[in-house]
């Protein structure tokens, strides 16, 4: 028989692996992300750090065609919503928006970046496409996260919302989420490329006066 202070500790690791494991769902009450470009240098160093990178230096990083790009507002992550034309796309969900990119080095919780990041794109292109949208992950690049001793990709994914979805012809793990799953549009705050809001007045000139 447990001892009380053996099933109060026992109580509180449950409580804790209940909101490490919980589902974030509905709208989103801050917005760390900052409306960036497709050659951004600060979002440009951190994509040279991301396995899918084509080529490391390039001073852009993002696929053609449109796409929205955020940087949080400390510079430690980025994110790429890519709009493809369906009828330029060879997988399986033609017209979904795509999560082309999203690497965080210590900006916050990723599953909370990921909520924000969705809705700064609802903001951003308006009612997502009916299928919503689509982040491939590549297994052989990517180390699980090991949830009740089993190995799980995309577990950051998971507990923003999707699900799974299927597999590229390639091999790719497909994660999705739903329109109705996605929390509603919150602008990326507007800064400039060096992370200095664009209409605040600068903090070096303030001490300056």
């Amino acid at each position: 028989m447990s001892a009380p202070g053996e099933r109060h500790n026992d109580k509180i690791e449950t409580a804790k692996g209940a909101r490490r494991n919980r589902i974030l769902t509905g709208d989103v009450a801050e917005q760390r992300w900052c409306a960036s470009h497709r050659a951004d240098p600060a979002a440009a160093r951190l994509a040279d750090r991301h396995y899918n990178r084509q080529k490391i230096g390039s001073p852009q990083f993002a696929p053609t065609g449109s796409c929205a790009v955020f940087l949080t507002d400390c510079g430690r992550a980025f994110w790429i919503t890519s709009a493809p034309l369906a009828e330029w796309v060879k997988h399986a969900w033609p017209g979904a928006w795509i999560c082309s990119a999203f690497r965080q080095e210590g900006a916050g919780v990723a599953s909370q970046l990921i909520r924000q990041a969705v809705a700064a794109t609802r903001a951003h292109y308006g009612e997502p496409p009916a299928i919503g949208m689509v982040t491939f992950i590549d297994r052989e690049k990517v180390r699980p996260i090991m949830v009740r001793g089993k190995p799980m990709w995309g577990w950051t994914y998971r507990k923003a919302g999707f699900v799974d979805a299927g597999e590229t012809k390639g091999g790719l793990l497909a994660l999705q989420l739903w329109p109705e799953a996605m929390p509603g549009p919150l602008a990326a705050n507007q800064r400039t490329m060096h992370g200095t809001p664009l209409f605040d007045r600068p903090h070096f000139l303030e001490a300056a006066e």
